[in-house]
């Protein structure tokens, strides 16, 4: 008998004073940078060039980059990392250095190698809501966060 799968439980986390790390640059990266800069103002990305969006953002003290290729203590002091690089075996090291040191990774390209899914997030001031579809439907995610981004818009 197959094991089912039981949905994620939405669980909220104080990021404020976490040292969270995304390690890539490219289009996923920007969007998890995107959203957890309204989170925390410890964000640090890791890759060796980055676009002018992440630049202006580093401008702006919204987040810290370290421009080199990612190297395994790069991130021993994380509480929360992103791993969002095109390289499978960076991403594999990555989420290996996280089991070890018990921090909580989301591997961006494997699923199975995620403590947590990315929520699709609808936010009016201090009302937030995340939506997940457990990675394995994110249209209908995308859905449900839309129509709560709607009723935020109407409650306000």
């Amino acid at each position: 008998m197959a094991k089912s799968v039981a949905p994620y439980f939405p669980l909220f986390v104080d990021l404020s004073e976490k040292k969270v790390y995304v390690v890539g640059a490219g289009t996923i990266a920007k969007r998890r940078i995107r959203s957890l800069t309204d989170f925390t103002e410890h964000l640090t990305v890791i890759a060796p060039e980055v676009n002018p969006e992440l630049l202006e953002m580093e401008r702006q003290g919204r987040i810290r980059i370290i421009r080199k290729k990612y190297e395994s203590p790069d991130i021993y002091d994380a509480d929360l990392v992103i791993a969002a690089t095109s390289d499978h075996a960076i991403n594999d090291d990555i989420y290996r250095v996280c089991k070890e040191r018990g921090i909580l990774v989301n591997v961006c390209s494997d699923k199975e190698k995620c403590d947590f899914y990315f929520p699709g997030l609808a936010r009016r001031d201090n009302v937030v809501a995340g939506v997940t579809a457990n990675g394995t439907d994110h249209k209908k995610a995308k859905l449900a966060t839309e129509k709560i981004r709607e009723i935020l818009e109407e409650c306000w």
